[in-house]
């Protein structure tokens, strides 16, 4: 089956603990769409100015995704944002943005991104998103992102888009901020009653929750000792998951459940380097030796407990 992804492309600077780069390739689109190319064919839709050159290109070309939806407008320039990130790597400093093209991306969609089975919706402007969706009506499972500004700036818009999807992937903020509850259970059900069938909380380096209308499951974050760049983890960690259920003839919780392990599996090598650095250098039999180590942390035996009658 085949996935299309519809949101930004963009240059990224970035500055943490561990180093600084001026220039790297990032974007949701872009970030998404490698991770998601481990798993299923990917089309990616987005808007670059006459900047982007070859080298990038080179990127989404070496993982076979299909860019004939990402308009290049000439003289214009690509998508920038610039962060910084002090040691607490779940924040990040905005310094400089610069929407540049972005600003007017009006997503054209060709016959073939229509036709994909699976849809994911990056974050961009809820009426955007909206119109992308009733572009794809066929689509299998459609899930979306979204971020705490448009929740701000136009939450009745992003309501009525979340109405229209099967899954949203948002982190905890932001789910407390939709719902105005304090509890991410509660938070992820009243999501879940906009007639969604899946609810996925990213929490940072504490994981991620998936919720479905009978059960909720935990997957954790891969422990690491150095991360250099959370720059991007939250769309790799969609494009493993999108990318995984895309790949499966089902979407059972079973199904669900494997693909957030494959979700924080990416996103645990996104960090590892700057920008796409290490995912697009990865291949599948680390990401398979890594999805085993996963297993392994998360596995233990069901022996219950029996008091003795000495104790």
């Amino acid at each position: 089956m085949s996935l299309t992804v519809v949101g930004s492309v963009a240059f990224d600077a970035l500055e943490t603990p561990f180093g600084k780069r001026d220039k790297v390739l990032g974007g949701a689109a872009t970030h998404f769409g490698l991770s998601a190319s481990f798993f299923t064919e990917v089309n990616a839709v987005g808007v670059v100015g006459g900047d982007f050159s070859e080298a990038e290109w080179d990127v989404f070309r070496r993982h076979q995704i299909n860019t004939g939806d990402i308009e290049v407008v000439n003289g214009g320039k690509t998508f920038f944002w610039s962060g910084r990130y002090d040691y607490d790597m779940n924040t990040a400093n905005s310094l400089d943005t610069q929407l540049n093209v972005f600003a007017n991306f009006d997503p054209k969609l060709s016959e073939n991104s229509k036709s994909a089975e699976f849809l994911f919706l990056a974050n961009i402007q809820p009426t955007l998103q909206k119109g992308v969706r009733e572009q794809c009506p066929n689509a299998k499972f459609v899930a979306m992102d979204t971020m705490n500004f448009w929740i701000s700036s136009a939450k009745d818009e992003v309501i009525d888009t979340i109405r229209t999807v099967d899954c949203i992937i948002i982190n905890d903020a932001e789910a407390r901020q939709l719902t105005d509850e304090p509890s991410i259970y509660k938070a992820a059900r009243a999501i879940m009653d906009l007639g969604l069938k899946a609810v996925v909380i990213k929490r940072g380096e504490y994981g991620a929750t998936l919720f479905t209308k009978d059960a909720y499951f935990v997957a954790p974050a891969y422990p690491l000792e150095s991360v250099f760049d959370p720059t991007g983890a939250g769309d790799t960690f969609a494009g493993g998951f999108m990318g995984y259920l895309s790949a499966q003839n089902d979407l059972s919780d079973e199904t669900l459940r494997r693909a957030m392990v494959y979700g924080s599996v990416m996103a645990s090598f996104n960090v590892e380097k700057f920008g796409t650095d290490r995912v697009d250098a990865l291949d599948h039999h680390e990401i398979n030796a890594r999805f085993k180590e996963f297993k392994q942390m998360t596995h233990f035996d069901d022996i219950p407990f029996e008091r003795s009658a000495a104790a």
